[in-house]
């Protein structure tokens, strides 16, 4: 099967059929888990302004739910979101989760608030190929509602990975008037409005799934190692 998927790779580039590739422009993705309730977030919500403004990045606010009981209800917290974080800790062995928190790529973790470090990760990121190199995502339309998803592994990959279908809306400020952050006004930018899987891809044959994303918000896809493992591509159609 995978002598067959290389000859495929290899007669489409002779042929200048291959679809452009994504391998060495493909964004880091960069996961904030923060909450309206997290006293400690604002400064990582500040300093995801910027990211959220790159285009070497794709920056994914992620609100979580377990603050809510301090006093202020976050309007954006999704359990499902708290449910990622969380397995993110159990495949790294750890049994307790935070905020601001930023995992960077599928692997890093840091804390959300750390200018340095997070910038410094995001640079380590993007002069590395590996495993940037690894999937050639593309993302075209079809048709108002719909997108068709095309990924493709060079070599052909020896692990299954997740492909997400990632919802996102670029900003809104909050009044807060309640929690830790009582009387605060902040700037929250691409907060996630939903993750859902598209599929699982065998990372051998070339994967293809036409799906559907109506409406205005921004369109994220993200193919990722099975497990929580390493963020193999990430695309965005705004």
């Amino acid at each position: 099967m995978r002598l067959a998927h290389r000859l495929r790779v290899m007669l489409c580039a002779l042929l200048g059929l291959a679809t452009p590739a994504m391998a060495q422009d493909s964004p880091v993705l960069v996961e904030l888990f923060t909450s309206q309730g997290c006293a400690a977030c604002p400064p990582a919500d500040k300093l995801f302004e910027k990211l959220a403004d790159r285009e070497d990045v794709i920056a994914l606010a992620l609100h979580v739910d377990y603050w809510d009981y301090l006093g202020w209800v976050d309007s954006f917290g999704n359990a499902q979101f708290s449910d990622r974080q969380k397995s993110y800790a159990r495949a790294r062995g750890r049994a307790s989760v935070f905020t601001p928190q930023m995992i960077v790529g599928g692997v890093d973790n840091i804390k959300g608030s750390s200018e340095r470090a997070v910038i410094g990760t995001i640079d380590e990121h993007l002069a590395r190929s590996y495993p940037r190199d690894t999937v050639r995502l593309t993302l075209s339309a079809d048709g108002s509602d719909h997108i068709v998803i095309e990924a493709m592994a060079h070599d052909g990959l020896d692990y299954a990975a997740d492909v997400h279908l990632v919802r996102y809306r670029n900003g809104e400020r909050i009044e807060i008037e309640g929690g830790e952050n009582n009387g605060r006004s902040i700037m929250y930018r691409n907060i996630v409005t939903s993750w859902r899987s598209v599929g699982v891809w065998d990372g051998a044959d070339p994967f293809r799934e036409r799906v559907n994303v109506p409406g205005d918000e921004a369109v994220v896809v993200v193919i990722q190692e099975q497990g929580y493992g390493p963020v193999l591509a990430a695309g965005r159609r705004k």
